[in-house]
């Protein structure tokens, strides 16, 4: 299993995931957050929370199969493109196990 993890620009967040829900993919997790890049915009601002944060980002978290990383990196690529640079970043990781909260450590993983 692999972890896929991407960074966007908040307004296109429903763009993505109304994509990745049509193609099948409903267990997502979304968060907002702030962070730091090497492209820098005359439209950012400092953050009132964090002193050296200057971008609003959105996070994008979906656990997968393998088979389907190319497809969901793809979607959140193509939904996620603005043109212009700083549209973002994808991480794939490798998932070594996953487990419920309610389940008992002595059953296997999911």
């Amino acid at each position: 299993m692999k972890e896929i993890k991407a960074f966007v620009k908040p307004f296109k967040v429903n763009d993505i995931l109304n994509q990745l829900l049509q193609a099948g993919y409903p267990n997502i997790t979304v968060s907002m957050a702030e962070g730091t890049g090497s492209f820098k915009s005359d439209e950012l601002s400092l953050s009132t929370h964090f002193s050296i944060t200057d971008s609003k980002v959105a996070k994008i978290e979906i656990v997968c199969n393998d088979v389907d990383v190319e497809k969901i990196v793809s979607i959140i690529s193509t939904k996620g493109r603005t043109g212009n640079p700083g549209d973002g970043i994808i991480y794939v990781s490798e998932v070594e196990n996953v487990y419920k909260v309610n389940q008992d450590l002595k059953n296997t993983a999911m």
